[in-house]
């Protein structure tokens, strides 16, 4: 994809984009490097139709200068689907852009909420929240760069290291949306850039949902979408009576079966998956399919293995898929002896 179409100070800057439709970002499941591959998605999306996904992060580089359709790639299943992108150049970005609208993508997201010391050298996610203007003319560049065609949203932090003053936040949020940005996916924790690793940023800083509230009433019509420490559904409805939707990230991942009660409780639908043995036959037939490709079982069910999480003989099945003496098997036989183990357990329960 060449560059040099893709302006540094976009014609777009400042542009007023149509209203989206808040709705869209009701509950969203968030993206999360190493978790988050088109398997994880795949398997996601068989428990609710309406939750957004999102992609793992991939750098502008990676795209620009590696295997695209390993980046790229998913099942048309995974709609709506988001792709998170890594970087601060506006240009790069305004061609990655272009390459998530012919991949048929719903949304790219701009990380600047990532504090880890491999992202701080590329000088992108959460540092970027000092450099407002900058992340103003990158959303910019995106937008010129694919129109109305997919929604250009930013996921940041409510704050960097000790600065814990909403005024920052709301800066930050006032001059980006001058690029053109309507979404904000905010994770309601400080970003600790010296001094925490990633997983101590997850859980140390002090959860300040109070911040993204007011976010909401400073900036009504933006979409404001919290992110961060989510983990029951007294959570969710206390959040969505004041934002307009709910990204969580570890307790999606760690009990997937909440997802297939999102369709019917929050977007009013049937429920995403009827019964946890009708997302295994499903997951039999995605892994055969994906075998034929070269997909190893364990790529694929390695997310699975908290389907059964808190139900009798869930240990057992956790067990015959993650060991490894287990992996030779066909994907049909590997999931006859885990379903065989569980049964077993729950039997003797």
């Amino acid at each position: 994809m060449p560059l040099e179409n893709a302006a540094a100070a976009p014609a777009a800057l400042g542009m007023q984009p149509p209203a989206v439709d808040a709705g869209r970002w009701r509950l969203c499941v968030a993206p999360m490097l190493d978790w988050t591959d088109r398997h994880c998605r795949y398997f996601h999306r068989l428990l609710s139709r309406r939750a957004r996904l999102y992609t793992e992060m991939v750098t502008t580089g990676a795209l620009l200068h590696g295997h695209r359709h390993r980046h790229l790639d998913f099942d048309r299943c995974e709609h709506p689907l988001a792709l998170q992108l890594g970087g601060s150049e506006p240009a790069d970005l305004a061609a990655c852009a272009r390459l998530a609208r012919d991949w048929g993508y719903d949304e790219i997201n701009l990380n600047c909420g990532c504090p880890s010391e491999r992202v701080q050298r590329g000088a992108f996610g959460a540092c970027l929240m000092a450099e407002p203007a900058l992340v103003r003319d990158c959303v910019a560049a995106m937008r010129d760069a694919v129109g109305d065609d997919l929604a250009v949203t930013v996921k940041h932090r409510v704050g960097l290291d000790r600065v814990e003053s909403y005024d920052f936040v709301r800066d930050f949020v006032g001059q980006v949306a001058e690029g053109g940005c309507r979404v904000f996916i905010v994770h309601a924790r400080n970003a600790w850039l010296q001094g925490l690793s990633p997983k101590d940023n997850r859980e140390i800083p002090p959860l300040r949902p109070e911040f993204v509230y007011q976010l909401k009433r400073d900036f009504p019509s933006l979409v404001l979408v919290l992110n961060g420490g989510v983990r029951d559904d007294a959570e969710l409805a206390r959040h969505l009576a004041r934002v307009d939707g709910v990204m969580v990230g570890r307790e999606a991942y760690q009990r997937p079966w909440w997802l297939s009660t999102w369709d019917a409780a929050y977007f009013g639908e049937p429920a995403g998956a009827a019964t946890r043995e009708a997302v295994e036959s499903e997951l039999q037939q995605y892994l055969l399919r994906q075998a034929a490709l070269g997909v190893p079982p364990a790529a694929v069910l390695r997310h699975a293995l908290n389907l059964w999480k808190g139900e009798p003989g869930a240990r057992l099945w956790r067990q015959v898929l993650s060991d490894p003496r287990q992996r030779g098997q066909a994907p049909q036989a590997l999931l006859a002896a885990a379903t065989r183990a569980r049964v077993g357990g729950a039997a003797a329960h």
